[in-house]
This record gives structure tokens, C-alpha cells and sequence, in this order.
């Protein structure tokens, strides 16, 4: 994938998140070095087994005949990220917003293994999608979800709370951190769920974290996972196995129509509901919810 001639000393790194072992290559002294802060508790000396290599690229090769595939966006304010078939590869083109210009750009193998990217502008945001996204493509079928959640952590095990973007899953986290002694946030945004060899479900902390500043490189067994829905009152139920395939379903990453992935991320997700309790809380922003799902997901 060698488009053109690099006119600077590259700087490869390596990090492992949830296992799962990446690089990054960039020229040595470049500005998005600065940006890569969150993941360096993630750094490794150990560069075997890579799921993907993402190489910087200074200027774009002609993709005019690319071919239209899809086009994804939850909302106005939310990425778009274009993706099109190009000469037997593939080409993803991501904007901050639905109405943004194009910031980065992203060309990768079928296999998402080796890709080459170029930024245009929103630093933090285009490498931080760029990785994500290579991430959640490459791992999809080793047991493993990239997930959208908040993560709390009391007693040695983790609590996931999930719902729509709004919903209050930070908010719900930091109740627990006020009001229940022993709490500790894993992760506010973007944790990694996986099934392990023996068949235990873990969630890992990772360089994704949203607007919380929380990179913690550890990983815990999963006590429960909690879809909050906002209410006039507060109440709790145990889901059933249909009802917690949906709530994780729309809750991690990944392209559902690259059939490998989608069965990858399918065979996951009912390992993971068959393993972990699931439940539906619907809730206030206040300390009884905060209660009330503690003392019914933990004990």
C-alpha cells in the first residue's frame, strides 16, 4: 500500500488495548504525537501479532473512482464517516459532524490489517476515530466489543451502563462514585468488552474515554450490564436474553453488513449475554437510582 515517498523519519509505536495489540507510525517530530497522551499507558515493547498498523501519508494518491458503499451518522452532531470501495480496498472518508468537511481520510486493506491515513484538521478527533475505527473492525472476531458505555467498578467487578447518548450514563456513573463507597470509574465513553479463554467476560479500560480523562490500562470481570432509560421514577428489572441482545447490540462499534464482522460481533454478543446479567433501569439523576441499581446488580 505504498502510494508514495515519505520524506521523514517514521516513528512506529505500539499499544495494547483489551489484549489486542496495534501501531502507529508517524513522522517522528510530528504534532500528532502531542495527541497520543491517552494512550500511552497502553505502550508495549511488544510489536508480534499486530491486528493493524496505521501509517500517517502526507498526501492523498487520486480516489476519484471510488464507489459509494454506505454512509454512517447517529445525528446532526454526530461523525459521518463515509465508506467506498476503491481498486480492491477500502476508503473511508470522516467528518466531526453530519454537515462537516471530510478531516481525515482512512485507505485500507478488505482485511482492515494495514491502512494508511492523512488528517486534514481536528487532530485529536480524526486519530482517535481513525483508531477506534480500525479497532473495532479488526478485532470483531476475536471476542471482543467496542463498546459505548460508562464503567463503574466497586468490590473487584464492573458495571456497564449503556443507553442513547443523552440518557445519563456518566451521570449515573458518578452517582455511584458519590453516593457508594469503594466505587472507581474504569472508563466514561469507550470501554472493551471480551470474552476470555476460559469463558469469562471482561471489560478493559482504554485511550477512549469521551470528555473524562480516564485511560486506566486494567480490566475487570463484568458483574452486570445496565440499559438506563430516563423516568419520572425509579425502577429496575432483570432483562431477558432477546431484550440483551438488543441493548449491547446497539451499543458497540462496528460495520453490521461486512458479513465476517457482523458474525463476529453476533457470536460475541450472545456469548456475552448468555454470561452477564443484564437489566433494564429506568431512573432520575439521583442517589436512590443510584442505590436501587446497586443493591439489585451487585449483591
Amino acid at each position: 500500500m505504498a502510494y508514495l515517498c515519505t520524506k521523514f523519519s517514521p516513528m512506529k509505536r505500539v499499544y495494547q488495548v483489551a489484549g489486542h495489540r496495534f501501531a502507529v507510525v508517524m513522522p517522528d517530530n510530528h504534532l500528532a504525537w502531542s495527541e497520543m497522551k491517552p494512550y500511552e499507558p497502553f505502550l508495549t515493547d511488544n510489536d508480534s501479532d499486530l491486528v493493524f498498523s496505521a501509517e500517517m501519508i502526507d498526501v492523498m494518491p487520486d480516489t476519484t473512482d471510488k464507489q459509494k458503499v454506505t454512509v454512517s451518522c447517529e445525528g446532526p452532531d454526530m461523525p459521518r464517516v463515509e465508506l467506498y470501495d476503491w481498486q480492491g480496498q477500502w476508503l473511508l472518508e470522516i467528518a466531526p459532524l453530519l454537515e462537516a468537511p471530510v478531516r481525515a481520510y482512512l485507505i485500507t486493506d478488505k482485511s482492515f490489517h494495514m491502512c494508511q491515513f492523512r488528517i486534514l484538521g481536528s487532530m485529536r478527533f480524526s486519530l482517535n476515530t481513525i483508531i477506534m475505527l480500525m479497532f473495532a473492525f479488526t478485532t470483531a472476531q476475536k471476542d471482543t466489543l467496542l463498546m459505548h458505555s460508562s464503567v463503574t467498578v466497586k468490590g473487584g467487578r464492573a458495571y456497564l451502563f449503556l443507553g442513547k447518548s443523552g440518557t445519563g450514563k456518566s451521570t449515573h456513573s458518578q452517582l455511584w462514585l458519590d453516593n457508594i463507597e469503594g466505587c472507581e470509574l474504569l472508563n466514561d465513553d469507550n470501554p472493551v468488552l471480551r470474552v476470555m479463554d476460559d469463558g469469562s467476560v471482561h471489560v478493559f479500560g482504554s485511550p477512549w474515554s469521551g470528555k473524562t480523562a480516564c485511560y486506566r490500562n486494567v480490566d475487570y470481570p463484568v458483574g452486570a450490564i445496565v440499559d438506563l432509560h430516563q423516568a419520572k421514577v425509579n425502577s429496575i428489572r432483570r432483562q431477558s436474553l432477546l431484550e440483551a441482545y438488543v441493548s449491547l447490540y446497539v451499543s458497540y462499534s462496528g460495520y453490521r453488513f461486512i458479513k465476517e464482522m457482523a458474525d463476529g460481533l453476533h457470536v460475541s454478543a450472545e456469548k456475552i449475554v448468555g454470561t452477564v446479567p443484564c437489566y433494564t433501569l429506568d431512573c432520575l439523576p439521583n442517589a436512590d437510582a443510584a442505590c436501587l441499581c446497586y443493591n439489585t446488580v451487585a449483591q
